[in-house]
């Protein structure tokens, strides 16, 4: 089999595992969902405070969203002796690696991205922000899963690694945190945000480009363990 075709295999095999637990999957989107719509009832009837958090309490929520379902990402394959068959494997395990953070992205990070337009609305988040807040989704989202995948690869051996897996991402997921409420906020204001997106996009390639690599070296450090 040639490295693509393993990349796409494993793409589609965690596509349809994913399927096969939809109401564990489901658990992160709810998550998020019911995050958003419990900021109005605290809040009450302040409409301009809730307006002005919104960027930031749908991005909190998208973190939180994603700090859940991070440790489903190597788990069910270390339970099953799945990762050791990949550590076996004549390719690359960063790309084996990569081609499961991008099956994760795509059943716990694209439903974020689908269903955030409704979200912010029901938070009153101005129309122009709408596409800025869809841009900083895309291309923040994908970097919560490349830098959690280094967190869990570290954590996938400890049977209570969750504190520890929050301690080691956070941290990092504090820049994507920044530039991307910075964007949707200042797009409220008519500002550009061009600069906001353009560093967004920076990490997601870097962390594209750098995170499976340390993720395998992790990997392979838990199981040697």
């Amino acid at each position: 089999m040639t490295l693509s075709n393993a990349f796409t295999a494993i793409i589609r095999r965690d596509l349809v595992l994913a399927y096969r637990r939809r109401a564990e999957v489901a658990n992160p989107l709810l998550f998020f969902v019911l995050v958003i719509t419990l900021f109005p009832l605290g809040l009450g009837a302040q409409t301009k405070l809730l307006q002005a958090m919104a960027p930031g309490i749908i991005w909190i929520a998208a973190l939180l969203a994603a700090m859940l379902s991070l440790d489903s990402l190597f788990r069910s394959d270390f339970d099953d002796g799945s990762l050791e068959q990949f550590i076996l494997s004549p390719h690359p395990l960063s790309v084996l690696i990569l081609a499961k953070i991008v099956a994760h992205w795509l059943v716990t990070g694209l439903p974020l991205l689908l269903i955030s337009p409704l979200l912010a609305i029901f938070l009153g988040m101005p129309e122009q922000s709408l596409p800025v807040l869809l841009w900083t989704l895309l291309l923040g989202t994908p970097v919560l899963s490349l830098i959690g995948s280094i967190g869990v690869a570290l954590t996938v051996g400890l049977r209570r690694g969750g504190m520890i897996l929050a301690l080691l991402v956070l941290p990092l997921y504090i820049p994507v945190l920044i530039f991307a409420g910075n964007a949707v906020e200042m797009a409220g204001s008519g500002l550009p945000v061009g600069a906001q997106l353009n560093i967004l996009a920076a990490i997601l390639f870097a962390a594209l480009v750098l995170a499976p690599l340390p993720a395998a070296a992790a990997l392979k450090m838990s199981m040697n363990g």
